[in-house]
Formats: structure tokens, C-alpha cells, sequence
């Protein structure tokens, strides 16, 4: 017994004619090679950002496959982080201009001389300011400068709203046929997927819909099980019980962005434990 271990570890430490080289399996990842023209793969093939979908460069061959995508970002650069409190996004308080001040003693025809002399050679203005940030409206009279300034105070909620657009995205499988540069996903019967709204797709066709008041959000992470009859989706770690099928074929992870979405790919060392069965891409 001994001896046949001797002469198995001298065979794979021998260089000569008898050594097989054993090739390292590629990390699973998104695949450059099957993504729309305007996406913009990094990290390594485990961010997408950018306009179109992309696959994975591995399909789900095992009966039970689980992955993940965790939502960074849905909004445009510089507006994802911002809070109510934030300078940008408080209502605009007005502040009109003030008459210049009576001077005693002066008639009313120096009076009017004196105003006139002391009125700016530009038209007058007044200033929108939003908390230490302000924007010069040109008009022709105070009443003028009131009417260009907001004309209601905007809520917190309705600002931030306004301000920050949801990002477009969805993830899911999909066959190699599917079109990568037509989003949203799901309009035909090469891909299934959940789109940003919690609605599950495929063939154009509607199968389910998450809870409204589960739906994924920034910094969420989003888990997806197939054993080839049904994708469920998983949000942070908890079965949201909505299933849909109808897909056939070989089918790889794909994923799709729009609007400055950016998300990220977990294909191992997943934040939550994968549901029992269930196991990372081979």
C-alpha cells in the first residue's frame, strides 16, 4: 500500500512523459463574450453597468443551481446617496428684494433720482437659495422674481422622488438565442426573469409578482434557485414564494441594467446560505 503511494506522488512529481497536467477550472463570471453592445463589465466579470444584458460563461447544468445578484446602485452618479436632509434636496424658501431704504430729508423728485442712481445696471434680481445654494433669476420686478421662484413647497419624499430615478434592471436565466441588446428581458421564450418592479417574465407574459412590499432596493441581495422546472426568487436570505417556469433549453444566469443601475454577481461565497438542495455553479 505504501509503495503505491510512493509511486503515485513520484508519477505526479515527474515531468517526463507520464505527467498529466490538470487545468484549472475558469471562474464562473459574466461573460464578455455574450453581453450587449453598450455594457460595461468590471471587477473582475462581477459588475455590469452601462445599457444591455449579459450571460454567465457557465450554463446551470447541475439539477439544482443557486446564485446571486446585490443591487449597488440605482441612480445617476452623485444623486444614489443622497439624504432628504442633503443641501440639494430641500424645498426652496424665496427671498425677495427689498425697496431700497427712505432716505430723510429728501423730496420726492430726489427720492426718485436717488433710487435710480442706486438701481444696478443689470435687471434686478432675486434668490431662489436652497440651503446655501443659490440660483440667480433675472425678471423686472419683484413680483416678477416671486412668480419665477417654485410655487409650492415641495415635500421631502416628493423631492427625493423627483430627484432620484429608479434604476432599470432584472435577473434571471435565459438560453444563448436571447437578444442582449432588447430590454427589458422576458419578452420571448429565451429568457425568464425578474425585473425591478418584482414582476417575473417570459415570453412576454407576466407569471408572478412579488409582494409590493417586498420589493428589492438598493444594497438588497437577490438569490435565484432553477432545478429546471422552477426559478424562486430569494431577497436578503428569505423565500419570497414566487415561482415561474416555462423556459426550455440549456439556460445560463443573465442579467440586464439600464438608467445607471449597477449590480453585482455572486456566484460563490454567497452573503446567505444557498436553500437545502441547492448548490453554486459547477
Amino acid at each position: 500500500m505504501a509503495a503505491s503511494v510512493f509511486c503515485c506522488l513520484r508519477c505526479c512529481g515527474d515531468s517526463g512523459s507520464g505527467h498529466i497536467q490538470l487545468k484549472e477550472m475558469p471562474a464562473v463570471q459574466l461573460d464578455t463574450q455574450h453581453m450587449g453592445t453598450d455594457v460595461v463589465i468590471v471587477k473582475n466579470g462581477r459588475r455590469i453597468c452601462g445599457t444591455g444584458g449579459c450571460l454567465a460563461n457557465a450554463p446551470l447544468h447541475q439539477n439544482k443551481s443557486y446564485f446571486e445578484f446585490k443591487i449597488q446602485s440605482t441612480a445617476p452618479a452623485g444623486l444614489g446617496n443622497l439624504q432628504p436632509e442633503d443641501p440639494v434636496m430641500s424645498s426652496a424658501s424665496i427671498l425677495p428684494i427689498q425697496p431700497p431704504p427712505r432716505r430723510e430729508g429728501l423730496s420726492g423728485a430726489s427720492l426718485s433720482l436717488e433710487a435710480r442712481k442706486s438701481r444696478p445696471a443689470t435687471h434686478p434680481a432675486s434668490q431662489c437659495r436652497i440651503q446655501g445654494k443659490s440660483l440667480l433669476l433675472q425678471s423686472s420686478s419683484p413680483m416678477q422674481n416671486l412668480r419665477s421662484c417654485p410655487p409650492k413647497k415641495q415635500s421631502q419624499g416628493e423631492e427625493v422622488q423627483r430627484r432620484s430615478p429608479k434604476g432599470i434592471w432584472g435577473i434571471g436565466v435565459a438560453t444563448q438565442k436571447v437578444n442582449l441588446n432588447q430590454i427589458p428581458l422576458g419578452r420571448d421564450v429565451h429568457s425568464l426573469v425578474m425585473r425591478n418592479d418584482g414582476a417575473l417574465y417570459h415570453n412576454n407574459e407576466e407569471k408572478n409578482r412579488l409582494p409590493a412590499n417586498n420589493l428589492p432596493q438598493e444594497g438588497d441581495v437577490v438569490g435565484i434557485t432553477y432545478d429546471h422546472v422552477e426559478l424562486n426568487v430569494y431577497l436578503n436570505g428569505k423565500n419570497m414564494h414566487c415561482p415561474a417556469s416555462g423556459i426550455r433549453g440549456t439556460v445560463y444566469p443573465v442579467v440586464y441594467v439600464d438608467d445607471s443601475a449597477i449590480l453585482d454577481c455572486q456566484f460563490s461565497d454567497f452573503y446567505h446560505i444557498p436553500p437545502t438542495g441547492f448548490e453554486k455553479l459547477n
